[in-house]
């Protein structure tokens, strides 16, 4: 959610609910530790935004640092992917065949 532009904590949240419909939204509480986990690590950096829109909302930006991590682990997560989909093709390809 970062990759693009700097985002306020509720609007990470909104934007996860909504890109998957409604089917994954991921708690309050649980988003926020990672804020802070994430933080701590040096791989996110947050800053306070004006007061223009109502309350004065935080900001949270990756670091160059956070970038290396997404790179390798959406490597990782294709790699994974990508094993799951073949045992699962060898998986329909036996039943197929026992059929």
């Amino acid at each position: 959610m970062l990759r693009g532009d700097d985002r306020y904590g509720f609007e990470i949240f909104k934007r996860i609910r909504d890109a998957t419909g409604g089917k994954h939204e991921i708690k309050e509480a649980t988003l926020y530790a990672t804020y802070r986990r994430l933080l701590k690590d040096g791989l996110i950096e947050a800053y306070w935004g004006d007061e223009s829109q109502g309350g004065r909302r935080k900001y949270y930006r990756i670091t160059d640092a956070g970038r290396a991590v997404h790179r390798r682990n959406v490597a990782a997560w294709a790699l994974t992917r990508d094993l799951i989909d073949t045992l699962l093709e060898l998986d329909r390809n036996a039943g197929r065949q026992s059929s």
